[in-house]
């Protein structure tokens, strides 16, 4: 079966090599541009993603696969409308995908690899997690929709593509319209951003209109308002000196959950959203807690450059500020 991923890596690599000599050679003081080490990291986590897929795509492949005989109608795959109807049936999948993988501990453990770098780059995007065994149940549904498998990995593949595309610095806000409809760079950002007023926010692939509804439940769409500080807000730290990316206090931690009632409450710690009630405990020898991000003195000097205002999100802002307020 044709992978369209697998295929697009020597593009990926093409991507991140011209991104980073852009950043050699016209250097901006406001953005952070690249670190070789984070980037080797984004780019093993990467490498690493795609042969666990390999393998797994065959589970995957054979689900899609038993749910399509059972589906009840089968799809023609030369009618445009089953194209389009498959290019939103993804969109939600993926929009719930994200969300709960946000909102879930459990998930989140899972997640947070992407959201672990301190900078944001396109190499980010390559930052993948080597457990892609929770985004099965999201796209199944698809298959005894009628929609054939193949179709199915298909968009999947062609949403990631998009995707990759929007994890960069380089490219301030896009005409309006488009930044209404399509989730942008701009939005991406926001999304990666461990700012207060940017969580829980963009969860959207290929659009802005899935986050920017909230499907009923309240979650806007957020657009730079303030610098964004990329980087996992909790649990995670030493991915720089370690080449890797260590989850620290995610799913549960002592004290989590008594012995006596193991199953229950530690049912209540996996299953509960990333925000509820975290739990605190000291770290030997560091003075702070370990929910808390713990940032390698090495890490701080390479990112100095995070700690400043950045003005292009800035200028963002007031563009949009101004935008809201020029009468039609």
């Amino acid at each position: 079966m044709f992978d369209l991923i697998l295929h697009a890596i020597p593009v990926f690599v093409l991507c991140v090599v011209l991104e980073a000599l852009s950043f050699r050679y016209l250097a901006d003081d406001d953005e952070l541009g690249y670190e070789s080490r984070d980037t080797r990291t984004s780019l093993a986590m990467g490498i690493g993603s795609s042969i666990i897929n390999i393998g797994w795509k065959l589970v995957v492949v054979a689900t899609y696969a038993g749910l399509y005989l059972l589906a009840p109608v089968h799809l023609p795959t030369h009618n445009p409308l089953t194209w389009v109807g498959l290019f939103f049936a993804d969109e939600i999948a993926y929009y719930w995908y994200h969300r709960t993988h946000h909102t879930i501990r459990l998930f989140w453990a899972s997640h947070v690899v992407h959201h672990s770098s301190r900078r944001y780059n396109l190499s980010t995007a390559l930052r993948q997690p080597w457990t892609p065994f929770t985004a099965l149940p999201y796209w199944a549904p698809l298959a005894l929709l009628g929609f054939p498998p193949w179709m199915i990995l298909l968009q999947q593949s062609i949403s990631l593509l998009y995707q990759f595309f929007v994890h960069t610095e380089r490219v301030g806000m896009l005409w309006r319209p488009l930044e209404f409809v399509m989730n942008t760079p701009s939005h991406h950002r926001a999304h990666h951003g461990s700012n207060t007023q940017y969580l829980d926010r963009n969860y959207g692939g290929i659009l802005a209109i899935a986050h920017r509804t909230g499907s009923g439940t309240g979650l806007g769409i957020r657009l730079p308002a303030a610098p964004a500080h990329f980087g996992a807000r909790r649990a995670v730290a030493e991915m720089i000196t370690t080449q890797t990316v260590s989850v620290v206090k995610q799913v549960s931690a002592p004290g989590d959950a008594d012995m006596d009632d193991a199953v229950g409450r530690g049912w209540r710690v996996v299953g509960a959203g990333v925000g509820d009630q975290p739990v605190r405990h000291p770290v030997p020898g560091v003075g702070g807690e370990f929910d808390a991000v713990v940032v390698p003195t090495e890490v701080a000097a390479h990112d100095a450059a995070g700690d400043r205002s950045r003005r292009r999100l800035g200028d963002e802002s007031e563009l949009l500020r101004a935008h809201q307020h020029v009468s039609p």
